[in-house]
């Protein structure tokens, strides 16, 4: 029996680290070993736990993320690493690609998402024996190098879904309405709340009942992963 891919979750944020558990254990063929706040923890945990595939963030309470790589790999940690992060910076991408991040997922992201670029990483690292020729190794490459779009639920668009989730990142502590969100990125009250619920469904917001006024209670929705 082959054994199973095992998995560091390095997320600062607590509500996302256990939701990337949870779903790193989900996909067949992967076990989440553990996960850590910080750079430090992850350090200790890499010294303690044979790891093959960091799930990281890279924005971190006590540095960044590539720096973090930088330093295993001066150790001699070969564990490969995907990037999870909401930074959008090709320089950063460039640079990562030498220390071993082999994909990057931008948050936020759906269980379809993680499992695609999972599923994809595995048959990569399952790939053996010698090449015949150059098709064959661009086709181990396309393998980890092109997922496919994931799917997001039905009615719900990848560019609409950033500006909501960008409108939940700047709003105040105490978050914001559906009708905020809605004005805010010009879309309809329902739409927005089919939006808001969907991060909360996947651990990126909370939702929490305000009352004051006679009837049913509103909802504000506040985004729970800080610093990403």
């Amino acid at each position: 029996m082959t054994e199973p891919i095992r998995v560091l979750v390095v997320e600062d944020d607590p509500v996302a680290a256990d939701a990337h558990v949870l779903y790193v254990n989900r996909i067949p063929g992967f076990h989440a070993v553990g996960k850590a706040h910080s750079a430090a923890e992850a350090k200790r945990a890499l010294d303690r736990t044979e790891v093959d595939l960091l799930l990281l963030d890279l924005h971190l309470p006590d540095g960044h993320g590539l720096q973090l790589a930088r330093t295993l790999r001066a150790a001699g940690h070969r564990a490969d690493v995907i990037a999870v992060t909401s930074a959008r910076d090709l320089a950063v991408v460039r640079e990562g690609v030498s220390l071993g991040v082999v994909q990057y997922v931008l948050k936020p992201f759906t269980f379809a998402t993680l499992r695609d670029r999972l599923t994809r990483y595995a048959e990569f690292r399952t790939a053996a024996g010698e090449a015949t020729g150059q098709d064959e190794v661009d086709r181990a490459l396309a393998t980890l190098r092109a997922p496919s779009p994931a799917a997001l639920p039905k009615g719900l668009s990848g560019p609409t879904l950033e500006r909501v989730t960008r409108t939940l990142r700047d709003a105040p502590p105490e978050g914001v309405t559906a009708a905020v969100a809605a004005e805010t990125v010009g879309i309809s009250r329902i739409t927005a709340r089919r939006y808001l619920e969907h991060l909360v469904t996947t651990g990126r917001a909370a939702r929490t009942p305000q009352y004051g006024q006679v009837g049913r209670p509103e909802y504000a929705y506040r985004w729970l992963t800080s610093g990403t």
